[in-house]
């Protein structure tokens, strides 16, 4: 076995439901890997019974007798409940025993006890969201999507960096291109914050691109689109209500009336194939970027594909030695000196 990963069995709308299939599915698919499925194990254990022989010693389950709600308070999550299931599998991996934490659970919570657990990487101010948005050539990766709201010029450099670490791990891109988000491409457009980051970006060594617009994400113009997590969380629940709104809208369209059902009818194979590949569970799976660990965020209501994807993620990042990868490269930054201007969601 190469690779452990620490599920968080109770987390997400569904729970065990949803996250046990998912991690069943995963050992099947990756002969290589472990799972510990952390939870209440009298919820996990009838659950997987018949299955636990099949994978022997890589499928193991960690008790946990707490459970961290999705509407819960970032501080009750941290203080109060240091036995819940999301709590374990971060400790799981700052102790060694897995290589990376999945969970659905609470967005905030999981930020709030991965940094409280790992820390951050040195050179690194604060964690970052990164997710991956489908484009006209594959996928661009975003951050930050919501973690820190208002940001120095030293934090969009820092994210930079980290998420072209990332697409090298996972894409196997060595120089990814780096966007940063903005009003215009010119470099005098923008706030201050904006263009004195373009500024560190443009002397840094990363493959910097320049400014991009909105519209440059799906695209693909670049496969790093930089942000403060304000605009980018801005951004990514514009795009879930566009593609929300579309669909409806093709839905109401095609059922109007019996020549538009018969239309819908012949267009189905090309539905079906758009439908293929803006499939929002393939691109499931938010990393927690800056930690001294691997941790991934799943979408709340993610099925059990959606869950399974976030994992492969999590792995795909351990083995490729995600956290190195960044905390080598900013060793070339150790001048960049912290700064607070950065506040969390």
């Amino acid at each position: 076995m190469d690779v452990t990963i620490a599920i968080d069995c109770m987390g997400g709308d569904y729970g065990p439901s949803v996250t046990l299939p998912a991690a069943l599915d995963f050992l099947r698919r990756d002969p290589a890997a472990a799972v510990i499925l952390v939870g209440q194990s009298d919820k996990i254990e009838p659950a997987i019974a018949k299955e636990k022989p099949v994978f022997g010693d890589r499928l193991r389950v960690q008790h946990a007798s707490e459970v961290v709600g999705m509407d819960e308070s970032v501080a009750t999550a941290l203080r109060s409940k240091k036995d819940s299931s999301m709590r374990v599998a971060v400790d799981l991996v700052k102790s060694g025993a897995a290589q990376a934490a999945v969970s659905a659970g609470n967005t905030g919570a999981l930020m709030a006890i991965s940094r409280f657990v790992l820390k951050t990487l040195p050179g690194i101010d604060r964690p970052a969201i990164a997710f991956a948005l489908p484009t006209m050539k594959g996928q661009t990766y975003v951050l930050d999507l919501g973690a820190n709201v208002d940001c120095a010029p030293e934090h969009l450099l820092q994210f930079g960096i980290m998420a072209s670490m990332l697409v090298a791990a996972v894409e196997h891109r060595e120089q990814p291109s780096v966007g940063l988000l903005n009003i215009g491409e010119e470099d005098i457009k923008g706030n201050e914050v904006v263009k004195r980051a373009g500024e560190l970006l443009r002397e840094s060594d990363l493959n910097f691109y320049g400014n991009v617009e909105g519209d440059d994400i799906y695209k693909g113009t670049t496969d790093v689109v930089v942000c403060d997590g304000f605009v980018g969380n801005v951004a990514l629940k514009t795009s879930e209500g566009l593609a929300q709104m579309i669909t409806t809208f093709l839905r109401e369209e095609f059922s109007r009336n019996w020549m538009t059902r018969l239309a819908a009818l012949v267009a189905m194979p090309v539905l079906k194939a758009f439908k293929r590949r803006v499939d929002h569970r393939r691109y499931n799976g938010a990393s927690l970027l800056g930690l001294r660990g691997i941790v991934v965020k799943s979408h709340g209501s993610a099925d059990s594909y959606a869950f399974g994807k976030a994992i492969e993620r999590a792995a795909e990042a351990a083995r490729n030695r995600l956290v190195e990868r960044i905390s080598e490269r900013m060793t070339h930054y150790n001048t960049i000196r912290p700064s607070d201007s950065c506040t969390p969601a």
